[in-house]
């Protein structure tokens, strides 16, 4: 649990000053204010210095205006709520890449949230701020279909796992859905090899691959590499940034990552890694 203070430092880093009652009104605000401040990014793998997942460094990496992927942000979102006095919930979960099958491998921190409403029945939730191209808000974890802005999600039974539920996305988004897993985890040790795998090994997507996203009311934004991707009701717009100055300045107006842990001579040394990076991805890609 977290101290008052450092929900009072953390609800101040999304936005959000006043303490409410454990309410649903209250839930949508925390994860909306989540999703729209707070980006998902690879930043740190890339970088070589990726951190640890253990809960109280996933809160600290909050309290210092930084960030990070599903298990970082799941984490230390899951602490404040239960610090706010909600019921939270861990869950493995799955996520499937596009032309790719479903699967639940614990490569994703999935969060359901009980409330009871007024005529005193459990109502579960689908809380997901670590998808990088994430819902807006709360989902109910229901059958049916959920529109978020430019957005559409559907909640379905999983047809990996008996019992467990699946978030599929909107088409030609990052994603074609997630599988949850119905059991509750007691503790995160089962995602630690997998965050291992991600952060370390030669095989992992994300170790030269850097990636920023946010959602906010009306679309999405994307960094891969030097090319920004900007989602919103008139459709898709990709533009191509060919400077460092574009880049950190994209970087900290549109996705608030502001390198804040970086020197300038890691500034410079990344943005030297990443533009490489996006060289050799241009050779194959833009043919």
């Amino acid at each position: 649990m977290m101290t008052p203070a450092e929900i009072k430092a953390y609800l101040k880093r999304i936005g959000i000053e006043d303490i409410q009652p454990p309410t649903l009104e209250y839930l949508t605000q925390l994860h909306r204010a989540h999703v729209s401040t707070i980006s998902w990014q690879t930043i740190d793998i890339v970088a070589g210095r990726p951190t640890p997942i253990d809960l109280r460094e996933c809160v600290r990496l909050m309290l210092s205006n930084r960030s990070g992927y599903c298990f970082h942000l799941n984490g230390a979102f899951s602490v404040l709520l239960r610090s706010l006095g909600y019921r939270v919930f861990w869950h493995r979960a799955g996520v499937q890449p596009p032309g790719q099958e479903p699967r639940i491998n614990s490569f994703h921190l999935g969060l359901t949230v009980s409330l009871t409403n007024e005529q005193q029945q459990e109502q579960r939730y689908i809380i997901d701020v670590g998808l990088g191209d994430m819902p807006y808000e709360p989902i109910p974890l229901q059958m049916g279909t959920y529109e978020q802005g430019p957005l559409v999600y559907q909640v379905e039974k999983s047809g990996v796992v008996e019992g467990g539920w699946r978030l599929v996305h909107a088409p030609n988004t990052s994603f074609a859905g997630v599988d949850y897993a119905p059991d509750e985890l007691e503790n995160l040790e089962e995602f630690k090899p997998k965050h291992e795998f991600y952060s370390r090994s030669p095989e992992s997507p994300w170790i030269q691959l850097f990636l920023v996203r946010h959602r906010h009311a009306t679309g999405s934004n994307e960094l891969r590499g030097c090319i920004w991707t900007k989602r919103d009701s008139k459709g898709i717009e990709k533009t191509e940034l060919r400077t460092k100055s574009q880049w950190l300045e994209m970087l900290g107006d549109v996705f608030q990552e502001h390198l804040v842990s970086y020197s300038q001579l890691e500034r410079d040394e990344l943005w030297k890694q990443v533009w490489k990076y996006h060289e050799e991805w241009k050779k194959v890609n833009m043919k």
